[in-house]
């Protein structure tokens, strides 16, 4: 299993962490199957999603905080982060990357991103090859 940080700076925050992972799995010498990238984090997802244009990261925050607003009245959990939890529940927390050749299989416009709902914070994600 390979590790690394990632530091993000705001609240909610899509960090995109493709170089790393494909360092990661590198370093791994994964060259066919695939590498489960994992968030050991309550607060933070795993994400597959279009790198090429930032709005469409920043439609996904505006619609996952439009279902899930940061300190609802009806919220229990005494940290005031019941919002971060429930939007990693719904992005989760680690992806299955196909790996082929030695590289990462992803479409043309998929890049994988560290989801951040609680933050600014540094956050770790693990690499673990699969086959």
């Amino acid at each position: 299993m390979e590790r690394f940080d990632v530091r993000t700076n705001a609240f909610n925050q899509m960090v995109r962490i493709t170089p790393q992972v494909e360092a990661a799995a590198r370093a791994l010498g994964a060259v066919e199957g695939a590498v489960l990238v994992y968030s050991p984090h309550t607060t933070a997802g795993i994400v597959v999603q279009e790198g090429a244009d930032p709005d469409v990261a920043h439609d996904l925050l505006l619609r996952l905080a439009e279902l899930a607003p940061h300190r609802h009245p009806g919220d229990r959990h005494a940290e005031g982060n019941s919002d971060a939890h429930l939007k990693t529940a719904l992005v989760g927390n680690a992806q299955l990357v196909p790996v082929q050749g030695g590289r990462l299989a992803l479409g043309t416009w998929q890049q994988i991103f560290l989801a951040e709902f609680d933050g600014p914070r540094t956050r770790q994600v693990w690499v673990v090859p699969i086959g």
